[in-house]
């Protein structure tokens, strides 16, 4: 336990285990690092929705739910997703709602209206920052605002936005959403220098950047030889695995083109997202292309495991406003990354620090397969770029450490 001031904290957040999503593996391990260190969090999060995006069976039925835990409390309200995600209008208004829920819940978070020394919120949505401010306005203490992508700058890279209108109303609303908040927390520099690109000087002491971690504890090396391998169908090949989500931003079809050059190699895209059905279609020819589903995150070790060398795939652009997550959980899984993403950005920097992969332009076919031809014609070299990501996280990338800096934002 913590020998400092003990706090009182209301966590909004858009998953929360047992959900899966990357941020809410994030949230959960922040809450549960303070806890340990003494504090009493009472987090205001969705049903678990994220692996069907749909509420999962045995939650569905209730606007919310409230649990009692030795730290505090979970609420869980209703997310208003459905299959919106290729929806832009439709996923809009979800959030709006989603928020809006929450903001209530947050009001009755612990004690009714009991004081409080901070709120953590988390973006996306976007709308869980000013829901923050609300909560803060009622609840007091700091405002800190986690940001694990900036928006609306990727939405609009990927032309998921258009609209001119929208994107001026939605970057009206990101300005309001830090300035009224007294951190906003960026995973790099990269992203910090993104945001402070859009606030008066005044504000710039606020942005602070403080990565995301993995727990090395739970994702360990394991035999690539898996039983996973097995359920999919596939020998002792070398594999070359996307796992994560399965949007439009990733570039996926570099892994199909990839398939069609390198027959004897197996590719496998792990996950679900708008672009899954797409990427099927284009790939329903080719044998050496195989799709998983997501699996319950105590096998993420072992699913990591099946791949051989994995791919850490952004579309132009998106280097400079999103650090893909997954990056950590492979380097701990002690595989090596192919990464097709923007130069002089994090994942890149990270990669080289490690000495775990390579990386190329993105969007770029040609560069994408030559990468990936040179890399798995040198079988000791993967391993030694696996053992390398390894060593590297488990110095650089501990959740300890991570908690106490957020800690630290609300003692100073």
């Amino acid at each position: 336990m913590s020998k400092s001031k003990k706090l009182r904290l209301i966590v909004l957040c858009p998953h929360f285990e047992p959900d899966m999503a990357p941020t809410g593996v994030v949230m959960t391990r922040i809450v549960h690092e303070l806890a340990a260190r003494g504090h009493e969090l009472h987090v205001v999060t969705s049903l678990p929705w994220y692996r069907k995006h749909q509420v999962e069976t045995g939650w569905a039925g209730a606007l919310w739910r409230v649990e009692k835990t030795n730290w505090g409390t979970i609420s869980r309200v209703q997310p208003f997703a459905g299959q919106t995600k290729s929806n832009l209008l439709r996923r809009a208004i979800g959030f709006i709602l989603f928020s809006y829920f929450v903001g209530v819940r947050a009001l009755f978070a612990g004690r009714f209206w009991r004081r409080v020394d901070g709120v953590l919120a988390m973006s996306p949505p976007l709308t869980l920052g000013l829901i923050g401010w609300h909560t803060k306005l009622f609840r007091g203490g700091k405002l800190v605002f986690n940001i694990q992508d900036v928006f609306p700058d990727a939405a609009v890279e990927t032309g998921a936005i258009s609209n001119q209108r929208v994107i001026a109303a939605a970057s009206w609303l990101e300005r309001i959403s830090y300035q009224r908040s007294d951190s906003v927390v960026l995973l790099s520099d990269d992203l910090a220098n993104n945001v402070q690109r859009k606030l008066d000087q005044k504000f710039h002491k606020r942005i602070k950047v403080i990565p995301n971690f993995v727990d090395t504890q739970a994702i360990v090396p394991m035999s690539r030889l898996t039983n996973y391998r097995r359920e999919l169908g596939i020998d002792e090949s070398l594999v070359v695995m996307y796992a994560g989500n399965v949007g439009f931003s990733q570039s996926l079809e570099l892994m199909i083109e990839a398939a069609r050059v390198l027959p004897d190699v197996v590719f496998v895209i792990n996950g679900e997202g708008a672009a899954r059905k797409s990427l099927e279609a284009k790939a329903q020819t080719l044998r050496n292309v195989k799709f998983g589903d997501y699996q319950d995150a105590s096998r993420l070790s072992e699913v990591l495991a099946t791949g051989d060398l994995h791919v850490v795939p952004l579309r132009r652009g998106l280097g400079s406003v999103s650090v893909p997550s997954k990056t950590y959980s492979i380097l701990a899984a002690g595989r090596p990354i192919c990464a097709a993403i923007d130069s002089d950005t994090e994942v890149p920097r990270i990669l080289a620090a490690a000495n775990a992969g390579v990386c190329v332009e993105p969007d770029n076919q040609e560069a994408f397969v030559s990468a990936i031809t040179a890399m798995i014609s040198d079988r000791k070299s993967l391993e030694e770029m696996g053992a390398s990501g390894r060593k590297w996280v488990e110095g650089h990338a501990s959740a300890q450490s991570v908690a106490q800096r957020y800690e630290a934002l609300y003692m100073r």
